[in-house]
């Protein structure tokens, strides 16, 4: 199952490189599209459990690295949560 790391944009202009175990990631998200911040958030999540799914099906257990990687972007997330116009963009796959 290949891994991906992908580059996010958020809305100050700082950058986190995200993980996922699986390179279905790339099916939630369009390289340089703006996606408001809960939609960013909640497709991650959504795509995230999904690798950790795919993980658990071939490996037997699912991926801890993905659940830690969910809540560093609920976290960086939070941080603009005061902000309705904030958005977020997925600007590459690694």
């Amino acid at each position: 199952m290949p891994e991906v790391q992908f580059r996010v944009r958020w809305p100050d202009a700082s950058s986190t490189l995200c993980y996922s175990p699986s390179s279905t990631i790339r099916e939630a998200f369009v390289l340089g599209h703006a996606y408001p911040l809960q939609e960013f958030v909640a497709r991650s999540r959504a795509a995230l459990e999904h690798a950790s799914l795919r993980v658990a099906q071939k490996y037997g257990f699912g991926c801890a690295h993905a659940a830690l990687q969910i809540r560093e972007i609920e976290q960086a997330a939070a941080r603009y949560a005061g902000d309705p116009h904030a958005t977020v963009t997925v600007e590459s796959y690694e």
